[in-house]
């Protein structure tokens, strides 16, 4: 499997760790499952029903699989496997499992099996939670998305024209197992879809897709043997960017003394939307503001803070950008910003935000020892209609000088974590730093907590004020020892 391939499919084996509120720092929530090259899936279950949903409402595919497995083993059986192409693998993110039927019971554990490098359809496998006896049935609830998979079509276009994109997919959801009965429904974001393919019936079954204003049905169809396809795709109407972050390095900085966190964030921002076929026009744009029709650009930034943010700052690589808003009160703390020129599609734009909080409303402590939790979001950033795409996301969470046993809890998938000593100024020997790394997230995860515990020993929160009093008293003993020198000029006595 190439390395890309393995280092995205592998964040969202961290489910199994997080269900069991396992957050050992030291350990990054990865799993891997090697498998002889010539491995395929043990037919141990059938697919009785399966409903796969296609959403395409957002910049970014969002699918879940709905389906009720019944194991036709002689044996008891804990390991379900989900097929994807090596394409998909590498743009695969967050994908999640529960028991549809008691969705509050956890997530179940995920792993990638590496097994055939040059193998085009590489697996998931799933680890039910309890094994499932013979003829016994169960619902899962799958669901992922995908990161770069949509496409504008013509990949070109004028200022002010519309734009439409292309996805595509199988009208047979991919299975490693026969399912007896299944169907796709794809919702898309208006009923403006000029080109769709279209899957003759069988049976006496009318043909697909069966249309119902902005939703296309595939199927009902019958028994579908293990690995079956049918491609088709779709091309509709989308006139929003496609927001894509390459990526994101967010900074949440600790500070006991201050009672202050401080958030950062820096950004590296692409529009994957159609590129302009003309050279950028700011007359027409001016126009068009007055009555503001839909646009591929992205013209502004909407950022929900939580309550009590305060001091918001907004710059870019010239520097402070003055197009920003900021409103607080004791409902909501609303960040916007306005890039400093509309990004159109192929355009980048780097950018930085960040704010301060109150720490008493995000740090308690725990009993009378030297215990504190930090309670924080995972991932905040903009919130837009049309979402927002993650490739690379690093965390770091800056904690007070002489923090000790560090240890961290969250459901957003990770491919890594890192203590490490990050130096500031007056600092003796450093500021522990927690640092955790995902990638390919999507903003349906924004919001999703951050729990990070550690020891603050009594005398570790005096190290500053010590080193600031011997820094200060420092100067003003060699100040007083300069100033006791005899630096005149006398001359010689006879």
């Amino acid at each position: 499997m190439r390395p890309l391939a393995i280092a995205t499919a592998l964040l969202s084996a961290a489910s199994t760790a997080l269900a069991t509120g396992d957050g050992n720092a030291t350990k990054p929530l990865i799993s891997r499952v090697n498998l002889p090259s010539t491995f395929a899936p043990p037919q141990n279950f059938k697919n009785l029903n399966l409903v796969h949903y296609i959403n395409l409402e957002k910049s970014y595919p969002r699918e879940s699989i709905n389906v009720v497995i019944e194991n036709i083993a002689s044996s008891a059986q804990d390991e379900y496997y989900l097929p994807f192409t090596s394409r998909q693998m590498d743009t695969i993110g967050a994908l999640e499992v529960k028991d549809r039927k008691d969705p509050e019971a956890g997530l179940f554990g995920v792993g990638i099996v590496e097994f055939d490098p040059q193998s085009d359809t590489q697996f998931y496998r799933i680890r039910l939670p309890k094994s499932l006896a013979p003829k016994a049935q169960q619902t899962l609830g799958i669901s992922f998305s995908y990161l770069s998979a949509l496409h504008p079509l013509p990949a070109s276009i004028a200022q002010q024209d519309k734009q439409h994109l292309v996805y595509a997919f199988s009208a047979y959801c991919p299975s490693a197992y026969v399912t007896l009965k299944q169907k796709t429904e794809v919702k898309f974001p208006s009923v403006h879809v000029p080109e769709y393919t279209i899957v003759p019936g069988a049976n006496g079954q009318p043909e697909s897709p069966q249309v119902q204003g902005s939703k296309f049905t595939y199927g009902p169809y019958g028994e579908v043997p293990a690995g079956a396809t049918e491609p088709v795709k779709a091309r509709y109407e989308f006139t929003k960017p496609l927001i894509h972050v390459a990526r994101m390095e967010r900074d949440i900085e600790v500070s006991h003394w201050g009672g202050n966190i401080a958030f950062e964030e820096r950004y590296t921002m692409t529009n994957r939307a159609a590129n302009l076929s003309k050279h950028f026009s700011r007359v027409e744009w001016a126009s068009q503001q007055y009555y503001n029709p839909p646009s591929t650009a992205v013209k502004e930034l909407k950022f929900p803070l939580k309550v009590g943010s305060i001091d918001p700052y907004f710059t870019d690589v010239i520097g402070n950008v003055s197009t920003s808003r900021f409103r607080s009160n004791k409902r909501e703390a609303y960040l916007e910003i306005k890039p400093r020129y509309p990004v159109f599609g192929g355009w980048n734009y780097p950018f930085l935000v960040g704010w301060n909080a109150d720490l008493k409303k995000n740090l308690r402590k725990i009993g009378t020892g030297n215990g504190y939790v930090l309670n924080v979001p995972f991932l905040e950033g903009p919130k837009q209609p049309e979402g927002v795409e993650y490739e690379h996301v690093e965390i770091r969470v800056i904690l007070p000088e002489g923090a000790e046993n560090v240890q961290y809890s969250t459901n957003v998938p990770l491919v890594g974590s890192s203590i490490s000593l990050h130096k500031t100024f007056m600092d003796t020997k450093g500021r522990t730093a927690l640092t955790l790394t995902s990638v390919n997230i999507v903003d349906d995860l924004r919001d999703r907590e951050l729990i990070v515990t550690y020891d603050y020993p009594f005398l570790a929160a005096f190290r500053k004020p010590l080193a600031v009093f011997v820094g200060f008293f420092s100067i003003f003993v060699a100040a007083w020892g300069i100033g006791t020198i005899d630096t005149s000029i006398r001359g010689k006595r006879s």
